[in-house]
């Protein structure tokens, strides 16, 4: 049976800094437009379009903080995923100042080189901020984008966020990725474990916006708790923790309070995967002697076994139709990438067929089909990507430090991993393309990082 116990998360994980996508509403909706306004902003000779970002407009003295991390951080959102150029802020002082959207200096703009500006005013009402958004093409001088939103005042970054993910559905059709978070594990609380004579070093479950800004603790147990991953709804997250003394499966849902045990101390179990439908998960236990694959339903029914070999099988990651699995196993003599249906039929197949040692697969959603991992490259580990069609691999990372644990984007664009590179254990996020390389976290050392939806 499976056991569920109250989990007290400090108040300030519940409602306010979490920031869950439908924590910030839009107020008002779209505004109407012209019906022969052209929405998509284009640039010059199919080159990307060039943005521009100023701070938003502060009604009082009260909200000038947010104006500035408002603009701030709406154009880092825009920018990371290189669909557009974005003008750097530090050219802004030629262009006269704003108040209202009809005063825009449309001319001094376009010198600038602009092919749109975005214009946001912010107001405090009550414990809220209040913003206003329009992206107006500076060659018209029309409006093709305009929102209104609120959202804790306390939180101005994940107003922005919003603004960046509707802009990129609009202008791109892309899912963007500014309102994910991104879980891991760190040892940055610098404590030790508990009621052991063992002097190891606790970890702790955090999360953090996907560019590592705000982290926060959702583990206190001064354990090993490890490898947390998302659920689909981007609600709970599964990890394995030693809080008992060995090594077990917990959900943790953040916005009910609660957590699970699902697999309720039947064997050691490691390593949980959600399916994505949410409804189930694959994960490593060796409850009958050996590593196998193993998956239930998330309330811990169910329990099938999927591998049968007496080789040590791990790390399992779905397909995006949930129907295969991708999972590490050293049954040809060094761990390897197999792939195998999600019911247990037929045989595993190895597409990981060029390497000495591969580990840690990550399965990317559609469009890309593809499967990250890392791969032993000298002393320590490069990410690779497999693609599923060609069945052609390609390297992202060189040699800088040891690179490992890939996790992909919801939009498959882009990985989370870690790496030595820095000193110690850090996260990085880079493109698919191996382009863009962005440090996430820099206090203590930080493991197995999973990308919310």
């Amino acid at each position: 049976m499976m056991t569920t116990t109250r989990w007290c998360a400090p108040l300030f994980l519940l409602a306010l800094f979490w920031a869950h996508p439908s924590a910030f509403q839009t107020a008002g909706g779209q505004r109407s437009q012209p019906s022969d306004v052209e929405l998509a902003i284009s640039g010059d000779s199919g080159t990307p379009p060039r943005f521009a970002v100023p701070a938003f407009v502060a009604a009082a003295p009260d909200v000038e903080d947010a104006a500035k991390v408002l603009g701030e951080v709406l154009w880092d959102d825009l920018a990371f995923e290189r669909e557009f150029y974005l003008i750097p802020r530090d050219t802004y002082a030629s262009v006269p100042a704003a108040r209202t959207a009809d005063q825009v200096p449309f001319a001094a703009w376009r010198e600038l080189g602009a092919d749109g500006v975005i214009f946001g005013t912010v107001q405090r009402m009550g414990g809220n901020l209040r913003i206003e958004v329009r992206l107006l093409n500076i060659r018209t001088r029309q409006s093709v984008f305009a929102r209104e939103y609120s959202g804790p005042s306390a939180n101005p970054r994940g107003l922005a966020h919003a603004v960046a993910d509707e802009l990129h559905l609009q202008q791109r059709a892309l899912r963007g990725v500014a309102r994910t978070r991104l879980a891991f594990t760190s040892d940055r609380n610098r404590e030790k474990v508990a009621g052991t004579t063992e002097n190891r070093d606790v970890k702790e479950v955090y999360f953090a916006d996907y560019d590592g800004a705000n982290p926060r603790r959702l583990t206190v147990d001064r354990q090993l708790n490890i490898t947390p991953v998302w659920a689909p709804d981007a609600r709970a997250i599964a990890y394995t923790s030693y809080r008992r003394g060995f090594p077990d499966l917990y959900i943790m849902r953040p916005f009910d309070g609660t957590s699970t045990n699902p697999t309720a101390g039947k064997g050691s179990n490691f390593l949980p995967a959600f399916s994505p439908d949410g409804k189930r998960l694959a994960f490593m236990s060796s409850r009958d002697g050996n590593p196998e694959i193993y998956v239930m339903n998330v309330d811990g029914s169910a329990v099938r076994r999927l591998t049968n070999h007496p080789a040590n099988d791990a790390t399992p990651t779905w397909s995006p139709t949930g129907t295969e699995i991708a999972f590490t196993s050293d049954r040809t003599g060094s761990p390897q990438i197999f792939i195998t249906s999600a019911e247990g039929t037929g045989s595993a197949r190895r597409i990981s067929t060029n390497e000495s040692y591969a580990d840690r697969p990550t399965w990317s959603a559609a469009p890309f089909n593809e499967i990250a991992f890392a791969a032993r490259t000298g002393p320590g580990f490069d990410i690779k990507i497999y693609d599923i069609a060609s069945g052609q691999t390609r390297q992202i990372t060189f040699g800088e430090g040891s690179n490992e644990s890939p996790a992909f984007a919801p939009n498959g664009r882009h990985l989370a991993f870690t790496s030595t590179r820095a000193g110690k254990v850090q996260v990085f996020t880079v493109a698919r393309d191996g382009k863009d390389l962005r440090q996430i976290t820099r206090d203590g050392n930080n493991y197995t990082p999973s990308w919310s939806n």
